[in-house]
């Protein structure tokens, strides 16, 4: 919420508003006075790492009455303020709807009453809002993700990863109960992050006899060499008829029918707290900026909107219908009409949903090597990543389930060539998911030289399709192997690239798996360099990042952390650019805000390196302040996969083999596999907001080979907004995409009478 607050704040006073602070949510609005203050620039500094919200948040009884709306109307009349923007759940937003609706009726009420005049009417006779979703639940239809609820998923991860070490040793069974009243979206999630055993959410209650399904599901994994068993369930979990299940009554159930030694744990108020991860921060930065734009814009016709993130995508949507779509969930979940309850939630709870219930519900074929005659192969290419595992995982499982043989390969390329080759099964991927780096060993070396032997051990492995997960290598390799098929047949195979990299250079993809681990990593590193600076006062920080010539670590890290600027390859500066920022930092020290931290990423430019740099700021700021330099290193390629990782892996690996088996169809004629046209070998990646597959010849175009990054990229566009939040007068904002205002019920369909 601090981000959203801060971006607010400042986007507002660069348009030239005046903004105010509303402090303790509608109940500083009805009481007014001290409660409304004219908010600073410098009054939203150091603010980005704190969890909760700085200017309070109250539940208020008196604003649901009128004569509280009354009162809070004349609090704004006489500050003549006329846009409200308001962070919160769809409580707080229908609340502020009501508010703009009646508006013209309060200000005719207190104009009556004499509380205001004739003149003050007319200056605020129309009440702008915009709303934006703050709710860890990821409760609110029409948004992909609310503010703060990726954070929640970090830590109810740290505590799923905790809890298995112990349960592993044990042999335990755990049952975690995470928050989710109305909707099970973070358990959903975290089942799909730990690769729990079975989860319980409100949308899609179990079928009935469920405990039978249950025990024999635990005993089942046991019995595949687990030691351990996991249980996710939402706070509001249910039955078929609507009757709660608890945490115990399943810990009950265990250990009694089982004997298994359970235990329970319920997570409670630690999911609301702790540090906001980097994705919270550049969602919130994103949504307040979006939030400005859209009160400027605003027309007294316009409907009242939130501003929210489809896929990577600012849109607008009317806020009456997302809360319309929000209560749809909960009428279709009484009505017991469930699957259109998962349906209302939108799409991406969809895809989570079939994801998991692949991966949990399905028996798995016996231990026994299978007797499919499909051999998928999987491969990890070019430099490690958090993730990469996630993604095996997923493929190896969801190949098992389609009937295929899968195969691993280790050690990459040279690994295809030397016969590295073994098939992997079930059991060998168990716990994969939190797991960083590579398992299957991976290095850069492309076929090159190698093809034909790698041709040669296709034939002999009998390998039918080939899936390559990794970085920019990994893409090239793919396009070395479609090039070979005119010389060697054997390569006629169907093949996939899952772009898994801590720079995100991959063409044909928005993400990739290892980006979002590493930027937190960069976050949480950056947080506390600043904290270090908090206490020595006129310090400049100067901080290398990864990502070769490509900035997105650099760029959304200076967004996450409030840097002010980060110098990137994409866009060349020079000498007055360099002079442009010493002066801006010059002046920063001469505010209340005396600290500066500036990134650069690791090919920004071959002769303005990070010394250079750091000598230059040294020596300018002489007398004004000092500086520090630190090069980030390979802390960035480490450390255990965040949440979105492993979602996202998770998902990119079983829909890989899922549209390989499709393919391998296609391609069998006369008893073998053929496969040479442009669309048997593919780049599965994220664009603006689904999953597609994409031709790897197809994506030659965009590529600048020689500096491994793809000719567009859609972040660029946000880099406007870090200059912005730190204080630059004269920036181009391109608002070539600014988001319309979309449709939410067109979108799901209107649930009439239980039809969809």
């Amino acid at each position: 919420m601090n981000a959203a607050v801060r971006a607010t704040v400042r986007m507002g006073i660069y348009t030239g508003a005046k903004v105010y602070f509303v402090h303790e949510g509608y109940q500083g609005l009805v009481d007014g006075g001290d409660n409304i203050k004219l908010a600073t620039w410098e009054s939203v500094s150091m603010m980005l790492h704190l969890g909760g919200t700085v200017i309070g948040s109250a539940r208020c009884m008196d604003f649901k009455e009128k004569w509280g709306r009354l009162k809070a109307a004349c609090n704004l009349v006489k500050l003549s303020i006329t846009n409200l923007c308001v962070i919160g759940g769809d409580g707080s937003l229908t609340g502020a709807n009501q508010f703009r609706t009646e508006w013209s009726e309060l200000l005719a009420d207190l104009t009556k009453g004499g509380k205001i005049s004739a003149e003050e009417a007319k200056r605020s006779s129309h009440l702008n809002i915009v709303g934006m979703v703050g709710s860890i639940d990821n409760d609110f239809c029409g948004t992909d993700m609310t503010i703060g609820t990726d954070s929640a998923l970090h830590r109810i991860i740290e505590v799923v990863d905790a809890i298995t070490t112990t349960a592993q040793s044990h042999q335990r069974t755990f049952i975690l109960e995470v928050m989710g009243r109305h909707c099970g979206y973070l358990a959903l999630v975290t089942a799909l992050a730990c690769g729990a055993d079975w989860v319980f959410i409100p949308e899609m209650p179990p079928e009935e006899n469920w405990e039978e399904h249950l025990c024999k599901r635990l005993i089942a994994q046991r019995g595949r060499g687990s030691r351990l068993n996991v249980i996710i369930l939402a706070e509001g979990a249910q039955d078929r008829n609507q009757k709660p299940i608890t945490c115990d009554q399943v810990k009950n159930l265990v250990s009694k029918k089982l004997g298994f030694d359970t235990r329970s744990t319920i997570l409670g108020h630690v999911q609301r707290g702790g540090t906001p991860s980097a994705f919270d921060r550049i969602l919130g930065s994103r949504m307040g900026v979006e939030a400005v734009m859209a009160l400027l814009e605003a027309t007294p016709e316009t409907p009242a909107c939130v501003v929210s993130l489809s896929g990577n995508m600012a849109v607008r949507l009317p806020l009456m219908e997302c809360v319309q779509v929000t209560k749809d969930v909960t009428v279709a979940m009484t009505e017991g009409r469930f699957e259109d309850a998962v349906k209302l939630r939108g799409k991406s709870f969809q895809n989570n949903w079939d994801t998991y219930k692949m991966l949990a519900h399905v028996t798995p074929p016996e231990m026994k090597v299978s007797n499919s005659s499909i051999n998928i192969a999987i491969i990890n290419v070019g430099a490690p990543c958090a993730g990469m595992n996630a993604a095996v995982r997923a493929a190896v499982r969801v190949g098992i389930i389609q009937g295929h043989q899968m195969l691993a390969v280790h050690d990459g390329f040279d690994g295809l060539a030397n016969g590295q080759i073994e098939p992997i099964i079930w059991a060998q991927v168990g716990g994969w998911t939190g797991k960083g780096g590579s398992n299957l060993g991976t290095n850069r070396h492309l076929p090159g030289k190698n093809i034909e032997q790698i041709s040669l051990n296709i034939t002999k492995f009998n390998i039918h399709s080939l899936i390559i997960i990794g970085g920019f290598e990994a893409y090239l390799g793919g396009l070395e192997l479609v090039t070979a098929r005119e010389m060697y047949e054997e390569l006629c195979i169907p093949m996939v690239v899952i772009p898994a990299t801590v720079s995100n250079n991959v063409p044909g993809s928005d993400f990739s798996i290892g980006a979002d681990t590493a930027l937190n990593t960069i976050t949480m590193t950056c947080d506390r360099i600043k904290q270090s600076a908090a206490g020595t006062k006129r310090r400049v920080f100067i901080i290398e990042t990864m990502g070769g010539y490509c900035g997105y670590l650099a760029t959304m890290a200076g967004l996450s952390s409030g840097a002010d600027d980060a110098y990137i390859y994409e866009e060349p500066f020079h000498i007055r650019d360099l002079e442009l920022n010493v002066e801006h930092l010059i002046e920063k020290m001469k505010t209340s805000v005396k600290r500066g931290l500036i990134l650069r990423n690791s090919n920004a430019n071959e002769n303005y390196t990070t010394q250079f740099l750091y000598n230059l700021y040294s020596e300018e700021g002489k007398g004004t302040f000092d500086c520090r330099m630190n090069v980030l290193g390979h802390m960035q390629q480490g450390g255990t996969p965040s949440p979105f990782d492993r979602n996202f892996g998770t998902k990119m690996g079983s829909k890989s083999v899922l549209w390989l088996t499709d393919k391998l169809k296609e391609c069998y004629r006369h008893g073998r596999i053929f496969a040479n046209m442009p669309d048997s070998a593919c780049v599965l990646g994220m664009k603006k907001r689904s999953l597609v597959f994409q031709p790897l010849a197809s994506l030659k175009d965009d590529t600048d080979f020689e500096h491994r990054i793809p000719k567009t990229e859609w972040w660029l566009r946000l880099r406007p907004i870090l200059k912005i939040l730190a204080k630059y007068d004269t920036v181009e904002m391109d608002t070539s995409e600014v988001a319309a205002m979309e449709h939410v019920i067109k979108k799901t369909g209107l649930v009439k009478g239980g039809k969809m």
